[in-house]
């Protein structure tokens, strides 16, 4: 219990900078927030916190022990076919079961069938899946993965274009956000981390990371190819965000649903660690039932988290959208999106494990609070220039395009390292609170700026938006890593050179 309190005194922390911020736009006299969406939203920030200690209490217990356990007992049996077909149907299972996907199989349903669409998504992240085992076996490095595989899509997203489908180009992107969220990440990360310490951590440190970054890929290629084989344009019909749909006897129905959707993706993986425990792991009893018990308080955890989001922050995530651009205040919404994307991102979930995961592997050289000051500024950057664009109503390539040379240039300057962590933390910090606060956000705004009918080119890309900048925050952070190290060099140099000046001096 002790721990448990310790996270959830870091999850208080986490969220408190949101509260402060609907806190204080509840006050101001151009937003009309309800008392009623103001008591919902601060409940359902106190159940938030209590939902994230909980997650993070059961990552640290069952999700993470049971990726390396399969990734170490993989690694060891000296049988790569096995190895790549357990991961290739594990890729397939975590994403069929991640609840996010099926938010995004309802955008497009009048075109793909929902089954379609999740079943070539999932198949795309159990191939990327298996191509970064392969990555991490052979060491490779995963720029070079990176570099062939987004110019492989952008040359693909070019045929969107000439065949007039730039809407799918939003929905792609945002694709790969959502296909890496709180069940998936923290599993496929120590996946990762397990193959590469029995395989390929003695050679090169960056092989712990970038399993995230391939498996990010996969589902924007899947989504792009659909696009291109599909006919019509993306339709979208604006959901009820109204606080009163989510009162009353909602509530009830939003639990049994986060607990159908949880249940689902923590089971799929239990029964393929258990098959996996009978043929191959042979783990002790305690180890099993020390597992099971973090299971059930992730399962507690990702619950509560997710009800709380869909009841209180979704329905003030939309009203502040819509509030903030009915008063015609360009600089004050894109000002209040940077500050709320900075501060929306540290209550993520998954972020929280990835920061764990890179000063433990890292021994503390690329510590939490500077990964956590990156993110921040990425996805408050992210998020500014998504509403710049829905006030000026462009295409997002005149983002992603860019956005993505600076990443993959950044990745030739800076160490692995840095390009793996920044790449996983594309997909890590566009998680559940993305798409339940700032989506709709997003969403409101963008209904009154641009009317419904544009939401769909306008408002989807959010999600990309935020998967993408921490690429350039974090390799910037190993930019001036690598500049810093070579000054210090230069100057260590200059004071032996002129050590050596003196000696010469006393001598002669």
């Amino acid at each position: 219990m002790k721990v448990l309190g310790l996270k959830i005194k870091e999850a208080a922390l986490s969220v408190l900078p949101v509260m402060v911020i609907v806190v204080a736009m509840y006050f101001m006299p151009f937003v009309n927030l309800t008392v009623t969406e103001l008591v919902a939203f601060l409940c359902s920030s106190v159940a938030l916190v209590i939902g994230v200690g909980f997650f993070n209490l059961g990552a640290d217990i069952a999700m993470t022990p049971m990726g390396q356990h399969i990734g170490t007992g993989l690694s060891k049996g000296g049988k790569p076919a096995v190895l790549l077909a357990v991961c290739f149907i594990m890729g397939v299972v975590v994403t069929i079961a991640e609840p996010d996907l099926s938010v995004l199989a309802g955008q497009v349903s009048e075109m793909v069938q929902n089954w379609v669409l999740i079943g070539v998504v999932g198949v795309g992240v159990g191939l990327f899946l298996m191509l970064s085992i392969i990555r991490t076996v052979k060491n490779k490095p995963l720029p070079q993965y990176l570099m062939f595989f987004y110019l492989t899509l952008f040359a693909l997203v070019a045929v969107l274009l000439v065949r007039g489908k730039d809407g799918f180009t939003a929905l792609a992107f945002d694709s790969g956000g959502v296909t890496t969220g709180p069940i998936t990440v923290p599993f496929l990360m120590a996946l990762g981390i397990g193959i590469a310490s029995t395989v390929g951590s003695s050679k090169s440190a960056e092989n712990n990371f970038g399993s995230i970054a391939m498996c990010s890929v996969g589902p924007v290629l899947a989504v792009v190819i659909i696009g291109i084989a599909s006919k019509g344009k993306v339709t979208y019909s604006l959901p009820d965000y109204s606080i009163e749909s989510q009162l009353g006897g909602q509530i009830l129905n939003t639990i049994l649903d986060s607990m159908a959707e949880v249940g689902i993706a923590l089971g799929l993986i239990c029964a393929m660690f258990f098959i996996l425990q009978i043929a191959i792991l042979k783990l002790p009893g305690k180890k099993l039932l020390n597992i099971l018990r973090g299971v059930v308080y992730t399962f507690i955890g990702l619950v509560i988290f997710m009800t709380a989001a869909k009841i209180g922050f979704m329905p003030v995530g939309f009203k502040l959208g819509q509030e903030l651009s009915t008063g015609n205040h360009p600089a004050i919404l894109v000002g209040f999106a940077f500050i709320t994307g900075m501060v929306t991102v540290l209550a993520e979930p998954a972020v929280h494990v990835l920061n764990n995961q890179v000063e433990h592997v890292t021994d503390g050289a690329i510590s939490k609070k500077s990964m956590m000051i990156a993110l921040s500024i990425g996805v408050g950057i992210s998020i500014a220039l998504s509403m710049i664009r829905i006030i000026f109503n462009f295409s997002i390539l005149y983002y992603l395009i860019p956005g993505y040379i600076i990443s993959l240039g950044l990745s030739l300057l800076v160490p692995g390292m840095y390009t793996a962590i920044a790449f996983d933390s594309g997909g890590v910090a566009s998680g559940p609170l993305t798409s339940t606060f700032i989506l709709p956000f997003a969403i409101g705004a963008c209904a009154v700026i641009q009317g419904t009918e544009l939401i769909p080119l306008d408002a989807f890309g959010v999600v990309a938006m935020v998967a993408m900048t921490p690429l350039i925050t974090i390799q910037l952070l190993g930019f001036k890593a690598v500049v810093t190290g070579r000054l210090k060099s230069k100057r260590a140099m200059r004071r032996m050179l002129a050590a050596d000046d003196e000696q010469i001096i006393e001598f002669m």
